[in-house]
């Protein structure tokens, strides 16, 4: 039997009601927390070890390491950044390997050029190779489009691997785009919405200085398990927990940013995946990450256009998956309005805890329980 709305009663409306407002609280409701309840607090400067690393950041002279790179960068592109009024630099980590993932990067956002006028750029940067044959594959690929850099790190199976080829790619900003702005860094796998991420970093009301944007991870305790990969003794990190950081599949530094966590980048010793090192730096520096929810994280988001035109990322995106968004979107904007937004957002965000859902369902179902007889 139909009931008319017309004909409910205040208690019912009163129900209604309420289920609406827990079905947005429990939609929405994570990302209120971690944006406005979770936000860390600015410090004040007044530890000396925090003064000396802004200071000597303040006076860093990096014309020895543009005057020597041989060694450090095999492919060093110096021109790369000659635009000296660069607003945004896009730095996508990829494996020397992964040249049809690159490719497809560049046939989709990484085609963006400028956003709202302002200049923008985006560079690979790989790490080393072990083969003759494959250097001169990356070396091709590299005169061919003039957007790599690669640096000479030690293997990314090495413990100190992710730090080594980090402290690379902060070396590399500070000694050859200097003038960016603003240095997004990334990776291969990842949709990155740069219209959307570059009108939020045009509208901060704030002088762009120690901004650390991304998705914020915190309070997350370190590994002390020697038996798993990424084990971290107390004697090398004797925290409780590790540091706010943002999670490595895409964030934003300030120009000043990179610099002070290049500084601090010297006195750090443990071996830590590379985002928890930046956020390792940063604190050290006095930096104190910003979260913002429309950073997927390493989630990789549902796709609904206007979802996609509101969101800045979405992590686990292959070739194929980059087209085809990229088809759909384009550079141009096709007008999501207020409603079609919120409803997208709802759509890509129910759809991703579907997702969710059926990826732990799945893992249940694998799980081969106790052995017989026991």
């Amino acid at each position: 039997m139909q009931i008319s709305l017309c004909r409910l009663r205040g208690h019912q409306w009163c129900f209604l009601l309420f289920n609406v407002l827990l079905f947005h609280a429990l939609l929405f409701g994570a990302d209120l927390v971690e944006e406005y309840l979770l936000q860390p607090t600015p410090g004040v400067y007044t530890d000396a070890l925090v003064l000396d690393v802004r200071e000597r950041a303040r006076k860093l002279d990096m014309d020895p390491a543009r005057d020597n790179v041989s060694q450090a960068y095999p492919i060093a592109n110096p021109r790369a950044c000659l635009n000296a009024d660069l607003f945004l630099l896009a730095l996508v980590l990829s494996s020397p390997a992964n040249s049809s993932q690159r490719d497809a990067v560049r046939r989709s956002w990484a085609n963006q050029t400028r956003v709202q006028g302002f200049p923008l750029r985006t560079l690979f940067f790989v790490g080393s190779i072990q083969t003759a044959a494959a250097q001169e594959a990356v070396v091709r690929e590299s005169e061919r489009h003039g957007d790599l850099v690669q640096g000479n790190a030690v293997a990314d199976s090495s413990p100190h691997g992710p730090k080594e080829e980090t402290v690379l790619v902060l070396r590399w900003v500070v000694a050859f785009c200097p003038g960016a702005r603003f240095v997004l860094l990334t990776r291969d796998s990842v949709f990155v919405n740069l219209p959307a991420l570059g009108g939020y970093l045009l509208g901060l009301h704030r002088h762009p200085e120690d901004l650390y944007l991304g998705r914020v991870i915190q309070m997350e305790a370190p590994n002390r398990d020697p038996a798993r990969p990424g084990y971290l003794p107390a004697s090398l990190y004797p925290d409780r927990y590790l540091p706010d950081y943002c999670a490595g599949a895409a964030y934003v530094l300030s120009q000043d940013v990179v610099r002070k966590a290049y500084v601090a980048s010297e006195t750090i010793r443990a071996p830590v995946p590379a985002d928890v090192f930046v956020g390792l730096c940063a604190r050290k520096a006095g930096v104190v990450p910003s979260h913002s929810a429309r950073f997927s994280g390493d989630k990789h988001i549902r796709y609904n256009q206007c979802c996609y035109r509101y969101q800045f990322s979405s992590a686990g995106m292959d070739g194929e998956e980059l087209a085809t968004v990229w088809a759909d979107l384009g550079p141009a904007d096709t007008g999501c309005s207020l409603m079609k937004t919120y409803y997208g957002l709802v759509a890509c965000k129910v759809l991703t805890y579907l997702d969710k859902l059926s990826f732990f369902s799945s893992q249940g179902n694998t799980d081969p329980g106790p052995a017989a007889g026991q």
